[in-house]
């Protein structure tokens, strides 16, 4: 087996992506799920851009494992941003799996943040990703996801300001990454913008924003108190499509703020999977990006 860096190319992000999509599948089979159908080629296309722009920024922290006769069989993506390390992507083919490729390329993403005092990896669902996590030093927090239509008389309205983010909050976006997680997502909010809609609240009390896109899914939200959080959230899961389905992935235990948010929209709530977190304790209130986290 040979591990070579990711090249900031298409092809290279393509081959990541069906690496991904193939992985991810193998996962949601395990549970009895139903095949998803084909990609669209936009989602195709957001998510090579979203390998790239990781590549791009952390060329030493993303690397594909191919095996002897040169087949891409998994592939790795991390981040580092001011201290705070993150695995944003860990994938590999269903015929490689059990065969070390998921150690190696995880290894290889670990050197690269070895100077980190903090590191998050949101777990995926597949049964071995939990144990490897567990036994490379992370602690490991079980998760929430909330899913549902809003229910928009439940739900009332927001208790303050939140209006749709720019650029120009940029430095707003970073301060309170920095106070929740030890490092500003930086680079990644440019990403984050293109593909979401932004909702910020700053006021005296201070401050917090919600990513949330095309689809109902929160991407990332982070906020300096859980008043703010739960605005923010409120707001984001207020602004979407009426009768459209929402989904907030990877609530730990510490986002009761969030829990309370959900109920009130008439959300579902199931147990799925763990954020992972080495160096540092579960931000709070905060729920995380899959990718930049």
């Amino acid at each position: 087996m040979l591990l070579r860096p990711v090249r900031d190319t298409e092809e290279d992000a393509e081959t990541v992506r069906k690496l991904a999509e193939a992985a991810f599948g193998a996962s949601h089979a395990l549970k009895g799920e139903a095949p998803s159908g084909p990609v669209p080629a936009e989602r195709a296309a957001r998510s090579r851009e979203k390998i790239r722009h990781l590549t791009r920024h952390d060329p030493a922290g993303s690397w594909i494992a191919e095996d002897g006769s040169g087949q891409a069989v998994g592939a790795a993506q991390s981040s580092l941003r001011e201290g705070t390390w993150g695995l944003g992507l860990l994938v590999v083919a269903p015929g490689a799996q059990g065969k070390g490729v998921g150690r190696a390329l995880l290894q290889r993403t670990l050197e690269y943040g070895r100077g980190c005092l903090r590191g998050i990896i949101c777990c995926s669902r597949h049964p071995a990703a939990a144990r490897v996590y567990r036994q490379a030093g992370f602690a490991l927090h079980p998760t929430i996801r909330m899913r549902g239509v809003v229910d928009r008389d439940r739900l009332g309205t927001v208790d303050g300001p939140a209006v749709e983010g720019t650029p120009r909050d940029q430095d707003l976006l970073d301060s309170v990454d920095r106070r929740l997680r030890g490092g500003a997502h930086g680079p990644d909010h440019a990403y984050l913008m293109r593909h979401n809609r932004l909702v910020v609240a700053d006021d005296l009390a201070g401050s917090g924003y919600c990513y949330i896109n095309a689809d109902g899914k929160v991407a990332l939200l982070a906020a300096t108190s859980r008043r703010l959080a739960s605005r923010v959230l409120r707001a984001a899961l207020l602004g979407g499509e009426e009768g459209g389905v929402v989904e907030v992935h990877d609530v730990t235990a510490e986002q009761q703020w969030a829990v309370d948010v959900g109920l009130a929209a008439g959300l579902e709530l199931r147990s799925e999977g763990f954020v992972c977190f080495r160096g540092m304790r579960p931000p709070a209130p905060y729920i995380p990006s899959g990718a930049f986290l």
